[in-house]
């Protein structure tokens, strides 16, 4: 992101003081990352400087007389919001978005446009520390996507109903004319969108969807499907993406168009153009026979499903799976016993010990030795390393011909992915 903020001019002022405020601005967008004990926090407060946090922002400037899709779950937010501003493009409309990822079909996360439509990544985490409800709250969804309901963000919610509680607010700002495009396979989604009073559409494998597909077949060139509609043929697609979750992920977006008024041919049509994610499942090279992959999956679902997608996609190559615990909620404990059983469909698991969190107890972090063992035990090739110096190193001497190695972290780790293709 800092290399896409200077690639647009914009000027990025290093660390937290006072005189960031001056000269004095029009108004402060406070970020969900700043603490009301902030040096620049209090002395906005201080100067009486309007302010607002970006939700407000964002809602306030951009989404009036808009209709707004917002995309919102566990899993997949940044993949199905991209995909759906990127279809609706290739289908004629002129979407606004808001998205947590770099949208490769635009170069960019944001786009204002004079079209109808804004599609925005709704996150579930709080919008600022004078505001601690999600962030979705403030998007006016008239037509909300819940791809899947689990616990994460320990940093925030105490627990799995705390998660719970923040969906079933967003399912009650509904409006009556609005429409859910519910994960119905998703046990928890089930029950919190029963308590909808505005229309649900389900999607997914069981039989209570109305939305669902068949004969998936997966290579890592393509990922082919047939999309139906209440037990009726919708469409046959062809999708970059490989992975059982991509394709629930098209099948939301299906469901979206559908109800816009989008036809299944510019459906079919604007999918197979999509381009993809910045950092998911993103091939960030080949050197000598090896790919590189790089995937945020840090959630221990997130990091199954993007395994799965990968084997699939490379059933015959050796996959190497290198895993950053960096979230606040991936470097402690409470995933501990869950990560062990997400790795199977890697050959080799290698991960990076967690840099260790404020104010949280040594007995409380992740223990990545721990998980190597317990791996290990499961017959699973894998290792802890310390540093990513380290883990290069040991790539470089084992990497084959072949080899798909798949980089799993919510951060930049250390620019191991450029650093790994310059070494091989």
């Amino acid at each position: 992101m800092s290399d896409f903020l200077a690639g647009l001019g914009i000027e990025v002022k290093s660390g937290y003081r006072p005189e960031n405020l001056e000269p004095r601005p029009d108004l402060v967008i406070v970020g969900n990352v700043i603490r009301r004990n902030n040096p620049e926090a209090l002395a906005l407060a201080e100067a009486g400087i309007p302010y607002l946090s970006m939700p407000q922002a964002l809602s306030h400037f951009f989404l009036t007389e808009k209709t707004c899709l917002v995309v919102c779950g566990t899993h997949g937010k940044t993949t199905t919001s991209s995909l759906l501003a990127t279809m609706l493009h290739y289908a004629g409309e002129e979407p606004g978005f808001m998205i947590g990822g770099i949208v490769q079909a635009f170069k960019q996360n944001f786009n204002v446009s004079a079209g109808r439509y804004f599609v925005i990544e709704g996150d579930e985490y709080d919008t600022a520390f004078f505001d601690k409800g999600p962030k979705f709250l403030h998007y006016q969804p008239d037509i909300a996507i819940i791809t899947s309901i689990e616990f994460d963000h320990a940093d925030i919610y105490n627990d799995l109903e705390a998660v719970k509680t923040s969906f079933r607010k967003l399912v009650r700002i509904m409006p009556a004319s609005g429409r859910i495009i519910a994960n119905i396979d998703d046990e928890i989604v089930r029950e919190i969108v029963a308590e909808a009073s505005c229309e649900v559409i389900g999607y997914g494998l069981s039989d209570q969807a109305q939305w669902s597909f068949a004969d998936l077949k997966v290579d890592h060139a393509k990922t082919t499907f047939i999309v139906t509609r209440n037990g009726a043929i919708f469409s046959e697609f062809a999708s970059p993406m490989p992975g059982h979750h991509n394709a629930m992920n098209t099948l939301a977006v299906t469901a979206a168009m559908d109800e816009i008024g989008i036809s299944p041919q510019a459906c079919r049509e604007s999918l197979a153009r999509f381009p993809g994610v910045r950092r998911r499942q993103e091939v960030r090279g080949v050197r000598n026979g090896i790919t590189v992959i790089d995937d945020f999956a840090h959630h221990p679902t997130a990091v199954k499903e993007t395994l799965s997608a990968l084997r699939a996609a490379y059933s015959k190559n050796r996959l190497v799976a290198v895993f950053e615990p960096r979230t606040n909620s991936s470097r402690r404990n409470i995933f501990q016993t869950d990560y062990r059983e997400v790795f199977d469909k890697a050959d080799e698991i290698i991960i990076k010990t967690p840099i260790p969190l404020d104010n949280i107890p040594q007995e409380q972090m992740l223990s990545s030795r721990r998980l190597a063992d317990d791996l290990i035990k499961r017959n699973k090739k894998a290792a802890s390393f310390d540093s990513t110096e380290t883990i290069i190193d040991y790539l470089k001497k084992t990497a084959a011909n072949g080899d798909v190695l798949v980089i799993m972290s919510n951060g930049g780790f250390d620019d191991i992915h450029n650093r790994l293709l310059a070494t091989l």
